[in-house]
């Protein structure tokens, strides 16, 4: 390749990786954040009459309200991206890959940097959150079409689909290693709304994505195939009532549904995972750890104030204090969890990326990860839940997720190569929206929100049972809708 397609695959994987990135933001920093933005609320409601600690309990994990915002967090922005994504894709046929994929990706990571840098609420942070979801839903639609469409080789578009979405992984990596090293040196960062809270800054760093796009945008080229039609102006209007005609309605609805079972599982279960660990109802080790850093910081502010000859601080600021250590001491740990999921799912992308080029049926390539995710993920999440009181069980923990991770995540990869093979070019960004905004981002990501809604007001055990059956219920429909799963057409693949 050239070094304009290398430029191509290099901003196409800046898209992938940070597409998740901002995606996996939100189960690493729930807990804090709504501890966060919940405390005018609760000191309202102490002020109005009610309890300490009545009021503390409904925004503390398994309360009314913190189940309500939870919820609303989850699955609203996923809602929004996926009806503004159902839109992009249209845009994308319409107005062009390369256009469309910059302007998602400046829309997404400006947005993520806002929600770190300016809210002051929860709905505020909603807001934004939509936003980041919308860029995200719109990008990777155009993403896949442009490379399908600029690499025209087969085994090389099998490559290049197949490892360029494998920085999706690294960009949940990434993620990962930017809330840890936020929790880390919160302290030392600039002061934000008058704290260091690692949530915010883990939120700004989405902004990364946008610095290299606005230096090699210049040079990217449209996809050929897209822009030879426009410009010979036989490129046919995309109109979604096609993607349901006969020769592509059994493509359009078993497509959407399977691709709604591989976001299922994820959001079901695997997102649960960091809140099901967290400090303070979580897994035990998590808890201890959590506890002692927040005892070390009351004691560290009152040596302080010892030495430097001040008055002792209020029992007020030492609580703050070390509730704040405790989140990012919890927050720490969640995130080394997470490292271990992004690694199985990067390794899963990768094998996948492989077998892509040598398995020829795309049925059969599905289902050999599809399957394994099928009967690990429901056997994982209830051995979780019944294993959160168990010292040393954290680093079975981390292995689970690992193979967990690895058998779902090439999921996606697999929906990348397989899309745009079966929708003909003036369809193929609606298509392909169709299935992962429809399928993938609303009913899929709809299991967050039942995960959470079934296991509302109950314990993290509960929480780790709905996942598994929720998560494995996806799972095995996913399964079952294969057999229906048509392969792509020959036609299709030459154009």
């Amino acid at each position: 390749m050239g070094l304009t397609k290398w430029l191509i695959c290099i901003i196409a994987s800046i898209g992938f990786a940070f597409d998740i990135y901002e995606l996996l933001m939100l189960p690493l920093i729930i807990k804090p954040l709504i501890a966060s933005l919940s405390e005018p609320l609760v000191q309202e409601l102490i002020t109005g009459g009610m309890s300490p600690a009545e009021a503390n309990a409904l925004w503390m994990p398994g309360g009314e309200m913190y189940g309500k915002w939870a919820r609303t967090l989850f699955f609203v922005p996923a809602l929004v991206g996926g009806i503004f994504g159902l839109l992009g894709g249209y845009l994308t046929d319409r107005f062009g890959r390369r256009r469309i994929l910059t302007y998602s990706i400046l829309l997404y990571a400006f947005s993520a940097f806002a929600a770190g840098a300016l809210v002051e609420t929860l709905p505020q942070l909603l807001f934004f959150r939509c936003l980041v979801f919308i860029g995200v839903c719109v990008e990777f639609v155009a993403a896949v079409a442009w490379l399908a469409e600029l690499f025209t080789e087969p085994k090389q578009r099998e490559k290049v689909l197949g490892y360029t979405q494998a920085f999706s992984s690294i960009g949940g990596f990434l993620v990962a290693v930017a809330n840890y090293y936020a929790a880390t040196h919160a302290l030392s960062l600039p002061e934000i709304h008058g704290g260091h809270e690692a949530w915010r800054y883990t939120l700004i760093s989405g902004v990364l994505p946008a610095l290299p796009l606005i230096l090699i945008r210049p040079f990217l080229p449209e996809s050929p195939a897209w822009a030879k039609k426009k410009a010979a102006g036989t490129l046919r209007r995309p109109n979604i009532r096609e993607l349901f005609s006969p020769e592509l309605a059994r493509t359009t609805v078993v497509t959407t549904l399977i691709f709604a079972a591989s976001y299922g599982i994820a959001f079901g279960a695997i997102q649960q995972l960091p809140h099901i660990l967290a400090w303070p109802r979580g897994h035990v080790e998590i808890k201890a750890i959590a506890g002692a850093a927040e005892e070390a910081a009351k004691t560290a502010l009152i040596e302080t104030a010892e030495s430097e000859g001040k008055a002792a601080p209020s029992e007020e600021e030492l609580i703050e204090v070390g509730k704040q250590a405790g989140r990012n001491a919890s927050d720490k740990q969640t995130a080394t969890v997470a490292k271990w999921q992004e690694i199985g799912g990067l390794l899963g992308r990768l094998v996948f990326a492989i077998l892509a080029v040598w398995i020829v049926s795309r049925r059969t390539m599905l289902r050999i990860f599809l399957i394994p995710a099928a009967i690990l993920t429901p056997l994982y999440f209830l051995w979780v839940g019944s294993n959160l009181g168990t010292e040393g069980s954290l680093a079975m923990v981390k292995w689970g997720i690992f193979f967990v991770a690895l058998f779902t995540v090439a999921q996606f990869s697999f929906w990348g190569n397989y899309i745009p093979l079966v929708f003909p070019v003036h369809l193929r960004g609606t298509g392909e929206s169709f299935a992962a905004n429809i399928g993938g981002r609303i009913l899929g990501t709809a299991a967050a929100f039942i995960t959470l809604t079934l296991s509302a007001g109950q314990s993290v055990t509960a929480l780790a049972k709905y996942a598994a059956i929720v998560g494995g219920g996806y799972a095995l429909i996913g399964v079952i809708l294969t057999f229906w799963l048509p392969e792509p057409k020959k036609e299709l693949l030459e154009e």
